[in-house]
């Protein structure tokens, strides 16, 4: 069977990891609410602070593949 890949928008992402860190509820029980996997909520966990923010290890992943880009791209000429 096919699996349709739905994507969420930073907006629900941001929303979702405010509500995990504020509940009681397990982050299975977070997870079985907003209708996504528990693993996709630590995930998520990594790339957002409990505000909603963007971790630090988000910053650094997006820098990260951007200097690899601009390395393969040198490395071609």
């Amino acid at each position: 069977m096919l699996e349709i890949r739905r994507k969420f928008n930073e907006e629900f992402r941001k929303n979702a990891m405010k509500l995990s860190h504020a509940s009681p509820k397990t982050a299975k029980e977070v997870a079985s609410d907003l209708g996504i996997s528990e693993t996709m909520l630590y995930r998520w966990r990594r790339l957002y602070t409990s505000d909603g923010d963007r971790s630090r290890y988000a910053t650094l992943e997006e820098e990260n593949k951007a200097l690899q880009l601009q390395l393969a791209e040198s490395r071609m000429e």
